[in-house]
């Protein structure tokens, strides 16, 4: 079976290297940036901006092979990839929530993204919390790291000649 997708827009942000990112959005709350979407999917964008937040789904367009044990930016131990959100995956798919300043014909305007500039998007959905939020959820190893999410910056540990793992 083959899955193709192709984007419905580019993501624009500052950061034009990894190095010095926010790792997650919680970490790029004053970090503005753009989204241009592809004209024909404009109407698209109707009754959006009645919400505060959106969640992007986009290709991690830098990002080549995996393995499917990592260190993640959050920690010091090798974790299971599936466990983490390493961006070396075997789909290279991200997902960011942010919030929604402003759409502007096929451009929305955006608040917290921790993206590179010239990302692929691939879909938009908006961020319910009925939908989203969890009570008693538990976040597995993290729940101990938690307090170091809004600090820690990417670095080049997942950039390099990593040989990809076969499926």
């Amino acid at each position: 079976m083959s899955i193709s997708f192709s984007p419905i827009g580019t993501i624009h942000t500052p950061f034009s290297t990894l190095d010095g990112m926010p790792i997650q959005s919680s970490g790029a709350e004053d970090v503005q940036g753009t989204i241009i979407l592809d004209p024909q999917y404009e109407e698209g964008l109707l009754d959006l901006d009645g919400f505060s937040h959106i969640i992007l789904l986009y290709h991690f367009h830098r990002s080549e092979g995996y393995r499917l044990s990592v260190t993640p930016f959050l920690d010091t131990v090798k974790r299971g990839l599936f466990s983490t959100r390493a961006p070396r995956r075997p789909n290279s798919i991200g997902l960011s929530i942010v919030t929604l300043v402003q759409i502007d014909g096929p451009t929305l305007h955006v608040q917290g993204v921790d993206v590179l500039d010239g990302t692929p998007l691939l879909d938009i959905k908006p961020w319910v919390s009925e939908f989203d939020v969890r009570k008693n959820s538990r976040a597995g190893w993290f729940d101990q790291r938690r307090q170091d999410s809004r600090f820690t910056k990417s670095d080049r540990r997942f950039v390099g000649d990593e040989p990809k793992e076969q499926p």
